[in-house]
């Protein structure tokens, strides 16, 4: 197993749908795919949170990622999320973008019981001895309802041979400087959460995984030039003219904001998958006012 180079700016994708929200539009797909590579973000991430995976039927799910693979076409790494409740789902998932060519797959420990650490390791190493791909472990308990400790973390990378990253998105810094503290620098972390972005880099993180590059990846792509120039300076400026953007699009959540800033910027995706619902109308204002403040 070859571990590819997953360093800067993580694009993550959306799941367009069709107007009735029936099917998946593969073409608004693909031309979003298309916008974030050629604005130059380091690697492509589908069916994550922004992605709506957990809504999507198995059918879907395959489709989407089949999709985005063949799409990306090797131009950047692909990080698939293969997360699901069950193991073995999470197993099929794993293997199947594996068959179709992902580089990477990314695995959030969903769960409906809260899981002990035995049985989160047993996941991880269920999903590892299952294929021959590098796993980005992702701690997210915001959206997981689990929540790994950095020792648990070192644990699960230690133990499972193909587990090479870290996504880290709880918002606690602390856990990042642990991870390069615990971990001896041999432990490469990704932030998660984007209003830690210029945190994160300063403490470590070989990468940001963020939707933010379908409305302003720019602005992403400059704040990560600007650290690898060690340009402080530069990148805090940088950082905090996109961070009341940033925190609108956490704080709305990923499909809703992401998708009415795509067509806010002329690329109709569609809405998100209920129970979650689209921007409101204010939020839509509010977000074009912030869209247009960064032009």
């Amino acid at each position: 197993m070859s571990t590819p180079t997953i360093h800067g700016i993580i694009g993550y994708t959306i799941t367009p749908f069709t107007a009735n929200g029936e099917s998946v539009d593969l073409d608004a797909l693909g031309q979003s795919i298309d916008r974030l590579i050629d604005a130059g973000v380091h690697a492509i991430a589908p069916l994550g949170s922004t992605g709506e995976g957990a809504y999507l039927s198995d059918a879907e799910w395959d489709e989407v990622s089949e999709f985005s693979i063949k799409h990306v076409a090797k131009r950047v790494p692909t990080i698939v999320s293969v997360s699901d409740l069950t193991t073995a789902k999470a197993v099929r998932r794993a293997r199947y973008a594996q068959t179709h060519g992902a580089d990477v797959v990314m695995v959030l420990p969903a769960s409906y019981w809260k899981l002990s650490e035995a049985e989160i390791l047993a996941h991880y190493r269920a999903i590892g001895d299952s294929i021959d791909l590098p796993i980005m472990l992702y701690n997210n308990p915001a959206t997981s309802g689990t929540d790994m400790s950095v020792d648990l973390i070192l644990r699960i990378f230690n133990a499972v041979d193909n587990v090479t990253m870290v996504k880290e998105s709880t918002g606690d810094i602390q856990r990042m400087h642990k991870l390069q503290l615990l971990g001896e620098g041999q432990v490469p972390f990704y932030n998660g959460c984007n209003p830690l972005a210029l945190e994160a880099f300063a403490a470590g993180a070989k990468g940001w995984c963020t939707a933010a590059p379908n409305v302003i990846p720019q602005l992403n792509l400059d704040l990560y030039e600007a650290v690898l120039a060690n340009d402080l300076a530069k990148a805090r400026d940088l950082f905090y003219r996109q961070l009341p953007l940033l925190d609108f699009i956490l704080k709305g959540g990923l499909p809703a904001t992401i998708k009415a800033g795509l067509s806010a910027t002329g690329l109709e995706v569609g809405d998100p998958r209920l129970p979650v619902f689209p921007l409101s109308d204010a939020g839509c204002g509010q977000l074009q006012e912030l869209l247009k403040a960064l032009r």
